[in-house]
Parts: C-alpha cells; sequence; structure tokens
C-alpha cells in the first residue's frame, strides 16, 4: 500500500469477493484508481515519486471521508509512459499502447464488479491523454459508466504560495512542489544534499508559449544532465505537509461530490463494443 498511505477499511483488495458482493449502493460507490510512474526524478529524489504521491494523496484523501461517504482505493499503477525519461536508469517505462490497454481492462474489471463510478488520479505529467482516451473508450463501451481521469494536482492546493514566479513559469518535473510533498510522505527516499536546479530555456516564440514553457515535445536529457527541471533547494518537509493537507482536503471534497453526482446513462449500446456487456456472480446480467 505504499508507506500505509490508505486506510485498510479503504482499501478494495482487502475485501472479499463476498464483501464486495454484499456492498449496498455499488453503482455510487467511487472507486479511487491512483496512477503513477517509475522514473527519474534528479539525483536527490526516488524514482517513485510519482507514484508515491498519487497514492499517497488518495489515501490521505480517503482517511478523510465519513462513513456515509463509499469510497476505496484501488492498488496504484506503478509504471507508466515515460519516454521522455528513458536516458536516465531507474526509469521503467510502458508503451502509451500498453497503458491504455491496461487502463482499459482495469476499468473493465471495475465494471464488471458492479461499480459505476471510476475516478483515476494520476501523478505522471506524461500520460494524461493516455487516460482521457481510456475513460472515453470505458464510456463508449458502457453507458452507465461515470469514468473521470484527472491530474494529482488539479483540486485546490496551497503549493504556490511557496513557488518563485520562475519556478511557477517554467519547472516540470523534480522541482520545488515534488519535493517538498516526498518530503511529507517519504521523507526516508529524500536527499537534499544532493538538489540541484535546472531550468529549460524559455521558448522563443511568445505566440506559442506566452510563459516560456517548452511548446515542442521535449526528453528530460534535452535540458541537461540532472534530470531536474526546477529548483528544488527550497523544499522543506513542512511545506509539503501543507500542500499535502490541501491536496487530501480537496480529494476528498471531489470524491465526495462524485459520489452524490448523477449523470445521464445511454441505454443503447456502441458500435461493436455489446461484448463487453456480461455477468459474475451476484450481479445481474445486462
Amino acid at each position: 500500500m505504499l508507506h500505509g498511505f490508505c486506510p485498510p477499511a479503504r482499501f478494495l483488495p482487502y475485501l472479499s469477493w463476498t464483501d464486495i458482493t454484499t456492498l449496498p449502493d455499488r453503482e455510487n460507490t467511487v472507486i479511487v484508481l491512483p496512477v503513477g510512474a517509475t522514473e527519474q526524478h534528479g539525483p536527490h529524489l526516488p524514482c517513485a515519486v510519482d507514484t508515491l504521491i498519487a497514492a499517497g494523496v488518495v489515501g490521505h484523501a480517503l482517511s478523510r471521508l465519513p462513513a456515509s461517504v463509499p469510497a476505496y482505493a484501488m492498488a496504484p499503477i506503478t509504471y507508466g509512459k515515460s519516454e521522455e525519461h528513458l536516458h536516465f536508469p531507474g526509469t521503467v517505462t510502458l508503451t502509451g499502447r500498453t497503458l491504455l490497454s491496461t487502463i482499459e481492462e482495469l476499468g473493465e474489471s471495475v465494471y464488471r464488479a458492479g461499480f459505476r463510478k471510476l475516478l483515476f488520479v494520476n501523478g505522471h505529467g506524461g500520460q494524461p491523454q493516455v487516460l482521457e482516451m481510456a475513460a472515453r473508450e470505458l464510456r463508449l463501451r458502457h453507458g452507465d459508466f461515470i469514468v473521470v481521469p484527472s491530474f494529482t494536482w488539479r483540486v485546490p492546493h496551497v503549493a504556490g504560495q511557496y513557488l518563485s514566479e520562475r519556478e511557477k513559469r517554467l519547472a516540470m518535473h523534480a522541482g520545488h512542489a515534488e519535493t517538498a510533498l516526498v518530503l511529507a510522505l517519504a521523507p526516508e527516499t529524500v536527499h537534499m544534499e544532493r538538489a540541484e536546479a535546472h531550468y529549460p530555456p524559455e521558448f522563443p516564440s511568445k505566440l506559442l508559449s506566452p510563459d516560456g514553457r517548452p511548446a515542442c515535445a521535449w526528453a528530460a536529457r534535452d535540458f541537461g544532465d540532472s534530470g531536474v527541471i526546477g529548483d528544488p533547494t527550497p523544499a522543506t518537509a513542512e511545506q509539503g505537509q501543507a500542500i499535502l493537507d490541501s491536496l487530501a482536503t480537496g480529494w476528498a471534497q471531489a470524491i465526495t461530490e462524485l459520489h452524490a453526482a448523477r449523470w445521464p446513462a445511454r441505454s443503447a449500446e456502441t458500435w461493436e463494443r455489446g461484448h463487453f456487456t456480461g455477468d459474475v456472480a451476484g450481479r445481474t446480467a445486462a
């Protein structure tokens, strides 16, 4: 469960199949899938950063939910689409196609179990498009499935109050905010004595990139040998705890709202996707 982030009573794999069958109102129970990656994050952070952050934020959010809100975390996905970091040892990457198939197949398992609300909390900036594609495909297959692809940092948080203006504009990887958050979640994995600041050059077209961030495709090695794109040196554990608290509060609210949400269901099948409907024990056949 990665450092015990998730309360055991909110961890879906700890339930038996009979426990799941007897859950009340499975249609409105929120299943949360933390999606991470294993990739270099400079010399000062572990390769598990994106997984630690996704799983850690989800676990802390679930711990804040009242018992009246049914929600469970799945085991996190620890490998993602990380080709932009493959020049560095420790990076373990899937292709986009493999990740897409993995997410779709996990989603099918969630649907077969009778759940109808699935939330992806993604910790890696190199794969949101894949999750969006998977969510759309699952919705096309199942007209009563609510699938939400989102990013760990999507909800309101306080990280911005600690960051310099340059950091806000140009940092993209292993910088101040990520380092602070890992200092709060898994401090034993951080080596601040190795922390270095490296920023990318500002993109030369203001029209394509008003803030100077790279508007073209890039690999981490394009910006130097450290793998850092930002300035982690000012990060502290106290900042990280404040960021974690704000993210957890935001996600607890989002999960609560998703539990209460109602969305139009589509009865008509989408062409060639009807074969995904079926029956498992404890659920009536479609």
